[in-house]
């Protein structure tokens, strides 16, 4: 499970070694913008694809077709749901 990411501070320190800063620094130039807005704007991109990967689903027609009929029509409760559901515990 995902950890709380939680952080009151705006500020936010990086180590990188020097070649890695020179490029990055290189890329912003290329960019026209300040090495902060370029390493923010990128690492957004990355984190919302990262995001989008973890809480979006993607079905095929067919199946989304099938998800829909067994929420709208679902099947009678066999022995075993039966069972589990009297298992669960009595709620107040």
């Amino acid at each position: 499970m995902p950890r709380n990411a939680v952080d009151d501070n705006e500020r936010m320190n990086l180590r990188v070694r020097p070649e890695v800063k020179a490029r990055l620094i290189r890329a912003a130039a290329l960019r026209n913008t300040d090495l902060t807005n370029f390493v923010t704007q990128s690492a957004l991109r990355e984190a919302e694809a990262v995001i989008h990967e973890a809480e979006v689903v993607t079905v095929s027609e067919r199946d989304f077709t099938r998800v829909m009929e067994l929420l709208e029509n679902p099947p009678a409760p066999n022995a075993r749901l039966r069972a589990a559901a009297r298992a669960l515990p009595k709620s107040i």
